[in-house]
């Protein structure tokens, strides 16, 4: 009963981070791994959980603030492929390689940034072209599903740094267009897990309506406070996952 309570608060944590910067899989996946749960049951029943707060977030968002969806759509499709390859992939590639590259990104990332003030504070409409929309889909649709699939920490951070870099858009604005490929990246992996039989389909339900609860508070705390709240809060989640992952590579 308590490891379900656990299993519940950390849901609707995950769920308020990943509405606002994406990396609710920092809280989520470690409560599902501390149980004794297999990795990979633990990845699906994590992508089941994520894939309707993911949802929620993204309808709050489209309610209140404009969604690029000349990027989105595009990359969600590609998405679902993509973060489909990955999870198929997962069984074959071992974490431990991707995570000192992952590592180093993070690190580039929150140097980024911090360097960077200005960055994602507003939008800067004169750096979107033809090229970097094309450039957005790509990264956001296949580099970052994949990425998803394989491993997924973070996905939610990288894609409004993708886009907040590539076609400047505000951090508000990044963040609900990155929810739209992120839908699309859970539900690719998920179709590749549940095929697999890896879901625990009850217990990803009771943590699917703690997720939905948390992603609303998230959105709703994102879209009131803006661009600077949102930027604070993917600084955090940034450098603790650089810690996570440094922690898991180095220690174990």
């Amino acid at each position: 009963m308590d490891q379900i309570l656990v299993l519940l608060v950390a849901a609707a944590g995950a769920g308020w981070v990943d509405a606002v910067v994406g990396g609710g899989g920092l809280l989520q996946l470690p409560a599902l791994l501390i149980t004794g749960m297999p990795t990979v049951e633990a990845m699906a029943t994590n992508k089941f959980s994520s894939v309707f707060g993911t949802t929620s977030a993204a309808v709050a968002y489209a309610r209140s603030t404009k969604v690029d969806r000349q990027v989105a759509v595009p990359g969600a499709a590609l998405a679902v492929l993509s973060a489909g390859l990955g999870a198929w992939a997962a069984a074959s590639i071992s974490a431990e390689v991707l995570r000192p590259a992952v590592m180093v990104v993070l690190l580039a990332v929150a140097a980024f940034v911090t360097l960077r003030p200005s960055m994602g504070a507003v939008p800067v409409p004169h750096l979107r072209t033809r090229p970097r929309v094309l450039a957005a889909v790509l990264a956001a649709g296949v580099v970052i599903a994949f990425y998803d699939g394989i491993m997924g920490p973070g996905t939610g951070t990288f894609l409004i740094i993708a886009f907040t870099t590539i076609l400047g858009l505000d951090f508000v604005s990044a963040s609900a267009s990155a929810k739209i490929i992120n839908i699309g990246t859970n539900v690719g992996a998920l179709l590749v897990f549940g095929v697999q039989g890896h879901v625990n389909w009850a217990l990803g339900l009771g943590m699917a309506v703690c997720n939905v609860a948390g992603a609303q508070l998230g959105a709703r705390m994102a879209l009131r406070r803006g661009a600077a709240f949102v930027r604070v809060v993917l600084l955090c989640v940034v450098v603790a996952m650089v810690i996570r992952l440094g922690w898991q590579h180095f220690i174990g």
